[in-house]
């Protein structure tokens, strides 16, 4: 059963930010992923961070990126845009339920990937958006399995690094290694990545690997010269595509809470571009949000952006889907 909880807007309560259960933005939550009652959109944490390659702290991405996220808490009416003259987030266009977390085994990441692989299928089966948030960035390595069995897909993937290594001591599952491992599946029939910069983004070895693989590449330098639409001009109009954001592809200043730091990054309205271009072209069929790192940021404004992010995304992937005739 879904526990359906008033929004903090609403007129019979005040129901402010720091009161009551904490759901992602206050939504209702249902951790019984064969009753999610018809949800749109379902958002999933998956707090795995011990396939890190350096600082770590994932784990506790979900929870906080949650916290921040009643910040932003709406009522069924959803939430205006000034800019766009447009309401959001509205009960008529969009869902959404908070579906818990796969489950962790301590010690064991590959068994912890396995039980976040199973929690993503099971939305998948129920027909309802995967959105996820992580956790380091192996869990994509999880959700490209779950993603197995359907349709081919585009992957538009938003980082500071290519993440395209193929293997290092053994380890062909780390947080470095997610586009390797998808561009390896036959449901990925490409990968756009958007916002790699500087020194160590990859080495030569494995960016030679990325262009033989044929993977698109638009820098952060590149970005910023030619805008979002040229960046995703490439991809075919209705194209199905999967999103992963890494936050690392987003500037420290605004960004600091993240494991692997690459100054010159994307500004907030670098990434609303993106995404609001994604949802406008595409057919969006999942998303994830890795490597918030709370520990590295007291402040908390690393899972703020986070969690504006993330509802500006689901916001306009519904928004454009309530435009298009059934």
């Amino acid at each position: 059963m879904i526990t359906r909880k008033d929004s903090r807007n609403a007129h019979e309560r005040m129901n402010l930010p720091f009161v009551g259960l904490v759901t992602f933005a206050g939504q209702p939550a249902c951790d019984n992923w064969k009753q999610l009652d018809s949800a749109d959109v379902a958002i999933l944490g998956i707090p795995i961070d011990t396939a890190a390659s350096y600082r770590a702290g994932m784990r506790f991405g979900p929870r906080a990126i949650r916290e921040a996220s009643m910040f932003h808490g709406f009522s069924s009416e959803g939430v205006f845009d000034f800019e766009d003259e447009t309401t959001y987030l509205s009960a008529e266009e969009v869902k959404i339920v908070d579906a818990g977390d796969s489950d962790v085994i301590y010690g064991d990441t590959q068994r912890s990937l396995g039980n976040a692989e199973q929690a993503v299928r099971a939305l998948l089966d129920a027909k309802t958006l995967p959105y996820i948030l992580g956790g380091d960035h192996s869990i994509t390595i999880a959700t490209m399995k779950a993603y197995a069995r359907e349709k081919p897909f585009h992957i538009v993937h938003i980082d500071a690094h290519f993440d395209f290594i193929d293997e290092s001591h053994g380890i062909s599952w780390g947080h470095g290694s997610p586009m390797r491992r998808a561009s390896e599946m036959a449901c990925v029939k490409g990968i756009t990545t958007i916002g790699p910069r500087n020194m160590g983004a990859a080495s030569r070895k494995n960016y030679d690997a990325v262009k033989a693989c044929c993977i698109h590449i638009v820098s952060a330098t590149k970005l910023r010269v030619q805008g979002a639409i040229a960046a995703l001009a490439h991809i075919p109009d209705g194209d199905r595509v999967y999103v992963s954001i890494d936050i690392d592809a987003f500037d420290p200043s605004i960004a600091p809470g993240t494991g692997t730091i690459s100054h010159g990054g994307l500004t907030y309205q670098d990434g609303k571009g993106i995404l609001k271009e994604v949802a406008r072209r595409f057919e969006v069929v999942g998303a994830d949000l890795v490597e918030v790192s709370p520990p590295y940021d007291p402040s908390g404004i690393t899972s703020l952006l986070a969690a504006r992010l993330s509802l500006d995304f689901i916001g306009a992937i519904f928004h454009e889907r309530a435009k298009k005739p059934t």
